[in-house]
């Protein structure tokens, strides 16, 4: 993989050069895409040693490579027409996940054993953990890294980035439950086992505040282990009193106790918010 990877970072330093067509330069890059679609690499990963996203920038740039050197071409699916640039994902059956009618993953995406794809869509670059369930309409931005066991509810949305390639993409990690409608984009984080009520909006710009103590734990990360929810809070500007988007810490949770489905659903009760 060293080897692939110097290639990768050559063609991207002569990029400009590249056009569709040169066998060469697609046959580096297509592997470098097979990998990230067998899942035996990543576009990034949290370090267990230091608890950080790290990104792998060549495969980034391998997936804006093949963009350079492919051709729009026509396919089609049963009786659907498509005119891209990249074929649907295939084989699985194989892979030992289910896709139900109208779910789809772009080539280039990892899809674990296991998973379920509601009608959904997954892009490019993307990876979702063994038996994660993408329900209906929601969907999987390119390189979002979406852990095992995850359940990203009805219309979720899942923020993809690609450039530039150093760009931190979305995580949400082992074991998150993501309520319907949220938004989790441009690279914010979830830690494991975390609950996101309905509706939550969640970027690097959005403070995470602790309901019992007040205190502004981050920003765009939501902490491991808590159920959380969208929320205002009150800011004095020149122009006014206005309300501020917020996410809401309001219990922290022992690990495992996510599955509790009771136990959740009475902390969001108790604050009129449902997942």
């Amino acid at each position: 993989m060293v080897a692939l990877e110097v290639s990768i970072a050559e063609l991207w330093e002569r990029r400009a050069e590249l056009q569709a067509g040169d066998d060469q330069a697609s046959a580096a890059v297509d592997e470098a895409i097979g990998l990230l679609d067998s899942g035996e690499a990543r576009v990034a990963e949290v370090d267990p040693a230091t608890g950080e996203v790290v990104v792998h920038e060549w495969l980034k740039q391998a997936i804006l490579l093949l963009f350079r050197l492919r051709s729009i071409a026509t396919t089609t699916a049963g009786p659907f027409e498509y005119a891209d640039k990249l074929p649907l994902k295939s084989g699985f059956e194989a892979l030992g996940v289910r896709v139900v009618p109208g779910g789809s993953a772009r080539w280039g995406s990892y899809i674990g054993p296991g998973a379920i794809l509601m009608p959904s869509y997954v892009n490019i670059g993307a990876r979702v953990g063994a038996d994660t369930m993408v329900d209906t309409w929601a969907t999987v931005g390119s390189c979002a890294q979406i852990g095992e066991r995850v359940h990203l509810s009805g219309g979720v949305g899942i923020g993809g980035v690609l450039e530039p390639p150093n760009a931190v993409p979305v995580v949400i990690e082992d074991d998150v439950l993501v309520g319907s409608r949220s938004m989790v984009t441009q690279g914010a984080r979830v830690g494991a086992g975390s609950v996101l009520g309905e509706g939550t909006i969640l970027n690097p710009s959005i403070p995470v505040v602790d309901a019992s103590t007040g205190e502004e734990i981050s920003r765009g990360v939501v902490p491991p282990w808590c159920v959380a929810v969208g929320a205002h809070r009150r800011r004095e500007l020149p122009g006014g009193e206005f309300f501020l988007p917020c996410v809401l810490v309001l219990r922290h949770l022992s690990p495992g106790e996510r599955h509790d489905k009771a136990t959740i659903n009475e902390v969001l009760r108790e604050h009129g918010v449902g997942v």
